[in-house]
């Protein structure tokens, strides 16, 4: 089944030899290159900067903004705009600008219609600023019928929306930072946090949900379940009940680990790494927002949609970008030899909703 996809003119601008997009109609009031003014080069810019500049365009574009993604190789930011006059106003503040066809209104309604209509186990939706769309992807599970009524809905959102097959399938990755033990499985623990001064850890809900009692490695009891949030979230808050060292590190599983600072919202084009107890340590970039995952279980949304890979054990995971923790591993598909698609809890969401703080 051939689904639309979004087609943009480009069009070469005078000076400084810079290549940018441009919306249908508009045309130049003077056609004499030496005449025109030289378009802003984007600058080059840091994760961190890029997305300080980013919160800062998207408060000052309002609805015109259409989202924005890192371009980690050209170290620069990119921001979806609605039309001409907004992507002046983003080259003049160091962004590289694309006109696009969707503002996020269309596609946070997309989703929802998705919601409505296509909540299907074995299915996930996440933005992809990148392609302008919501991208649908379909794992193995889902039958030819489940299938064909995906494809009406998915043509039904016409440009808003693509339609792609997983070979794997999506499950959360419960069997498993370190390893963290119960009665119901192996999980891994995230990052280890402070709640009115005592210590916790942040690991998958969906693992919490399974077990309530831990024990590490070694089979010593460690912890007790004191929040756990699954479906629709994927976060659990374990309180620590053995003096054990809990640094606020991740185990790079080389004999050394990576100091956790702060925690930090992901952006699209970042590259990030996990660690989780059965694959240990893996990178790969972030692909995709506020993700829908249809599990078996349960659905969640808000998730990160990334390339990294991730097995069973590996659930509750470390997903970080040098001091920052970006997210908890929560599932997905495929494994750490033929790659997939995986999905990670918000770090910050999670600190909010439990009450605690990376330390």
């Amino acid at each position: 089944m051939k689904h639309r996809r979004i087609t943009r003119r480009r069009a070469a601008l005078a000076g400084a030899g810079i290549t940018a997009l441009i919306a249908a109609g508009v045309t130049f009031q003077n056609a004499n290159a030496s005449e025109a003014p030289a378009t802003p080069s984007p600058h080059t810019l840091s994760l961190g900067a890029a997305g300080k500049l980013a919160s800062t365009l998207r408060q000052d574009l309002g609805a015109d903004a259409a989202g924005t993604y890192y371009d980690a190789q050209a170290k620069q930011l990119v921001v979806n705009v609605l039309d001409g006059s907004a992507a002046k106003a983003v080259q003049a503040a160091g962004a590289r600008a694309r006109v696009v066809r969707n503002s996020l209104t269309e596609l946070a309604g997309a989703r929802t219609l998705l919601q409505k209509d296509a909540t299907i186990p074995g299915t996930s939706w996440a933005t992809d600023p990148r392609t302008n769309t919501v991208v649908v992807t379909a794992d193995r599970t889902v039958s030819k019928a489940a299938w064909k009524k995906l494809s009406q809905v998915v043509d039904g959102l016409g440009g808003k929306a693509e339609l792609k097959r997983s070979q794997g399938a999506f499950k959360p990755f419960i069997a498993g930072g370190d390893a963290i033990s119960g009665s119901g499985g192996r999980c891994s623990l995230g990052f280890n946090v402070v709640k009115d001064g005592k210590p916790y850890f942040l690991t998958a809900g969906h693992c919490t949900h399974a077990i309530t009692s831990w024990t590490d490695s070694n089979g010593k009891a460690i912890g007790e379940n004191a929040q756990s949030h699954f479906p629709n979230d994927d976060f659990g808050l374990v309180k620590y009940t053995a003096e054990v060292d809990h640094p606020s590190a991740v185990d790079l599983y080389n004999g050394s680990t990576q100091k956790i600072t702060k925690a930090a919202d992901a952006t699209v084009g970042e590259k990030v790494t996990r660690s989780g107890s059965t694959t240990q340590v893996h990178s790969g970039t972030v692909t995709g927002l506020d993700a829908t995952v249809n599990y078996s279980e349960g659905t969640v949304s808000g998730l990160i949609q990334t390339d990294v890979c991730a097995e069973p054990g590996d659930s509750g995971g470390a997903l970080f970008d040098g001091e920052s923790a970006v997210g908890l591993t929560s599932g997905g598909s495929g494994d750490c030899t033929a790659g997939g698609q995986t999905f990670f809890q918000p770090v910050t969401e999670a600190l909010s909703v439990t009450g605690s703080t990376i330390g």
